[in-house]
């Protein structure tokens, strides 16, 4: 296997990286100080940061902004769903994460089930799934570093994919590691749904729920105004709102 210092990325190879991403106000999102491998050519990096990376080497560092389109995409109003509560049990709670295919059956027919799903809200007669990445209509701005680059093994070429990937689009599809676990995944009744440990799926999603805290103290009881301005306890899907924090 070649690996050098003067070795150029191409498609495909693999590449070390670290990086930091900030928001375009500067606030810090994630920053990983060890190094990952992703495989260049395949599904782990996002198609402008490979384009980036194409002919750099070891020691070159990167400065990118990623609107929207380039990154996790807009958000989408219409991957927020209302489920009744009595389809999810009691332990159940906001910033959990289920798979798609673990949704109930009679629940909302429209959810995508390859997409995963954050709880945000729980309230006494509904439930609240948001389908869209954590990172949706967000523009960022990420500093990369190439640590290392070598060719990939005759595994890795077939996989097209390291198994993980911060970068990693959910249009995209599932990468192995992902899918070893959703096939270890049996499937639950309408009552028995648990939500999926982050860290079994892909380190940089359970890093993700650190990031962005969907329990927020200070409107944990506060219901969404009413266009009349009422009160009523419960969401209502024309004005629900992706939270961040």
């Amino acid at each position: 296997m070649r690996q050098s210092l003067t070795m150029n990325i191409t498609i495909p190879c693999v590449v070390e990286l670290t990086w930091t991403l900030k928001d375009t106000l500067g606030s810090t999102l994630d920053e990983l100080h060890e190094g990952v491998e992703f495989f260049v050519g395949g599904r782990d990096l996002l198609a402008k940061i490979e384009h980036a990376l194409l002919g750099q080497s070891v020691g070159a560092t990167l400065d990118l902004h990623l609107e929207p389109e380039d990154a996790f995409g807009d958000y989408n109003e219409q991957l927020v769903f209302l489920e009744s509560r009595s389809l999810f049990p009691a332990e159940i709670e906001e910033g959990q994460c289920l798979e798609g295919s673990a949704l109930p059956s009679n629940g909302s027919a429209q959810a995508p089930q390859e997409n995963l799903y954050t709880i945000t809200d729980i309230y006494p007669d509904h439930v609240v799934l948001d389908g869209n990445h954590p990172l949706s209509g967000i523009a960022l701005r990420l500093h990369l570093k190439v640590h290392r680059v070598r060719e990939a093994t005759a595994a890795e070429l077939e996989a097209a994919s390291m198994g993980v990937g911060f970068f990693y689009s959910p249009e995209l599809a599932v990468s192995p590691s992902r899918a070893k676990s959703l096939d270890a995944f049996e499937p639950m009744s309408d009552s028995d749904i648990a939500p999926l440990d982050l860290a079994q799926i892909n380190p940089a999603l359970a890093k993700l729920d650190e990031i962005f805290d969907f329990d927020d103290d200070d409107d944990e009881d506060a219901a969404p105004e009413d266009p009349k301005g009422t009160s009523t306890g419960e969401p209502n899907s024309n004005t629900h709102k992706k939270r961040l924090h």
